[in-house]
């Protein structure tokens, strides 16, 4: 016969403990890991907002080496820039081809471009492949230039939009290890 004392603690609850999900556990978590690790709420918001920014540049194969050097140049955490950027790829690989095209139009190449498809490009490129650089050069240009217009606002929103929820996200951490901390006795 057992006898249970008063002053147990309740055994935790039995089965399997919830996961958490795809958002927390690829994103959330991480980021939130990076803030423990030093990283102010101003500087993880504005790794955000690069993030954000050079993970949709039209520089296709170049975003690691430009968010590199971004992070080293800024003093941010290289791997939260790279976490976001590639993050980002799928709406990268989307934006791309609109981008040459309307980038394209403005540099005067829109005729060319105009219903330029991935199969089309990917013809050039094997069968001529200084056509399509010179066709694609100032696409590309151009596509750099409206990125960096939109990229302006982005950055600039995004930084300041999560600048405060970063901030009340670290005062509720901090608030919850000083309740977890037991208290010394005198």
């Amino acid at each position: 016969m057992t006898v249970a004392s008063a002053s147990s603690a309740p055994a935790p609850p039995e089965g399997p403990t919830a996961r958490p999900g795809w958002l927390r556990r690829v994103l959330l978590d991480p980021l939130l890991n990076l803030l423990k690790a030093g990283l102010s709420p101003g500087q993880l918001a504005l790794t955000v907002g690069l993030g954000a920014a050079l993970g949709v540049a039209p520089t296709f194969g170049l975003t690691t080496l430009i968010a590199t050097g971004v992070a080293l140049r800024l003093r941010l955490n290289v791997a939260a820039l790279q976490l976001i950027c590639h993050l980002l790829t799928p709406v990268q690989l989307l934006l791309l081809l609109p981008l040459l095209r309307y980038g394209g139009e403005l540099l005067g190449q829109g005729n060319a471009l105009a219903h330029f498809t991935l199969s089309q490009l990917q013809y050039q490129v094997r069968h001529e492949p200084l056509v399509i650089l010179r066709l694609l050069w100032r696409a590309e240009l151009g596509a750099l230039l409206i990125w960096a217009v939109a990229a302006v606002p982005v950055v600039a929103l995004l930084y300041f939009g999560l600048r405060p929820v970063f901030r009340r996200v670290v005062r509720k951490h901090e608030a919850t290890e000083a309740l977890a901390t037991p208290v010394a006795e005198q």
